[in-house]
């Protein structure tokens, strides 16, 4: 039996809105100058002029084709850091910036935040995206150097973490490494409730 011609085009075009983009809320931590508020703003297409680094926190609604990531980021000055526990509530997933051209000292205490927040009891289970941001500077240590050096393998063993090279210089790059973060975190939405 054919459909009049009517009831096809209305099947085809009236279908009503498409569903709504999921919604994740991320904490996004890093040493202050890692370029956290840089890469968020880029993402959002905020002009580069008016970026000031975070000093508390704010909240970013980032957008993508098939989510919208509500990012809360962090500041990541010596005197804020230790109330980042305090933010942790709530989130989906982490976002982790570091400068892979700092110094020696700030690569070492990026390395012992990361650690703590891969252990931390409401992050531990969660998806981590860690983006070794300022590939562009020479002294840039290679995404090879810093998994070595922060010691990814041993310590996340078991967890779902990214770790991806990133600079403002190719932001294609980094939209690409969010994509993937969207995918860990809608496999985690398909997960069977554990009992």
């Amino acid at each position: 039996m054919m459909l009049p011609r009517c009831q096809c085009f209305r099947a085809l075009c009236c279908k009503g809105p498409p569903p709504p983009r999921p919604e994740y809320d991320l904490v996004c931590i890093g040493l202050t100058g890692s370029g956290k508020t840089s890469l968020l703003s880029q993402l959002c297409s905020e002009s580069p002029e008016n970026i000031v680094s975070t000093t508390g926190f704010s909240i970013k609604a980032v957008p993508f084709q098939n989510a919208i990531l509500n990012v809360k980021e962090l500041g990541g000055a010596d005197n804020i850091r230790k109330y980042w526990s305090r933010y942790y509530q709530g989130s989906q997933g982490v976002i982790f910036v570091l400068d892979s051209a700092s110094s020696e000292d700030d690569l070492e205490t990026a390395r012992n935040e990361l650690h703590s927040a891969l252990q931390h009891p409401q992050l531990c289970t969660l998806p981590f995206l860690i983006l070794a941001n300022h590939q562009d500077k020479p002294a840039a240590r290679s995404v090879q150097e810093i998994k070595k050096y922060f010691e990814l393998e041993p310590l996340a063993r078991g967890k779902r973490w990214i770790l991806k090279p990133c600079s403002l210089d190719d932001m294609e790059a980094v939209k690409d490494s969010f994509s993937l973060l969207i995918n860990l975190l809608e496999e985690r939405d398909f997960e069977p409730s554990r009992m």
